[in-house]
């Protein structure tokens, strides 16, 4: 947990080298290869929770479960923000063994992670740029695959409100480790 009980939030992204998380007809699997989907199944180990969005769900059915080699102990919980919903009953993270999956029909994402320790959001451009703009995301990695998906691809933060330089948020690298042909770079924030 971090100050005032809030949990410590990372923010996994995986993305193009120019910043696209998918084609514009919204296809994105895969982007990253296979070195860089095994390092992703063991952060979801070390998480008590992934937060995503109905978008995300909607859009690939994705199980978000911790499959790293060896296996793990337990199947961190799944929280998805889910205003309207619209959350299929035979969604894939439905199956994922036994861990709680919990319905968010309201948007404020700090209430979404209440009780949680640590979270991972792996999610869409608004939940990303939310979780960011409200000063939640307390560490980033971020999976570079070596492939340019150009201006008419989805871009992985949507619209973050600057009008100045001085309000944008600020981050630290603390890393950059080769994942076969993808970088992970990780990030811790500073303001």
């Amino acid at each position: 947990m971090t100050g005032a009980g809030r949990p410590r939030v990372t923010l996994k992204l995986a993305t193009s080298l120019d910043g696209k998380i998918a084609l514009s007809n919204g296809a994105s699997q895969w982007i990253t290869g296979p070195q860089s989907r095994a390092v992703v199944h063991r952060m979801r180990a070390a998480h008590d929770a992934i937060l995503t969005g109905i978008g995300t769900i909607l859009a690939d059915d994705p199980k978000l479960t911790a499959r790293p080699e060896g296996g793990c102990e337990r199947q961190p919980d799944i929280i998805i923000m889910d205003s309207s919903g619209r959350t299929p009953g035979n969604a894939a993270v439905f199956k994922g063994g036994d861990r709680s999956v919990t319905l968010v029909p309201h948007r404020d994402l700090s209430r979404a992670m209440a009780g949680h320790g640590r979270v991972m959001i792996e999610a869409g451009a608004q939940i990303a740029a939310s979780a960011i703009r409200v000063g939640l995301v307390d560490q980033i990695e971020w999976f570079r695959a070596p492939i340019v998906l150009g201006g008419d691809g989805l871009p992985v933060l949507a619209a973050l409100g600057l009008e100045t330089l001085g309000e944008a948020p600020i981050f630290r690298r603390t890393g950059v480790i080769e994942r076969g042909a993808d970088l992970q770079e990780s990030y811790e924030r500073v303001r």
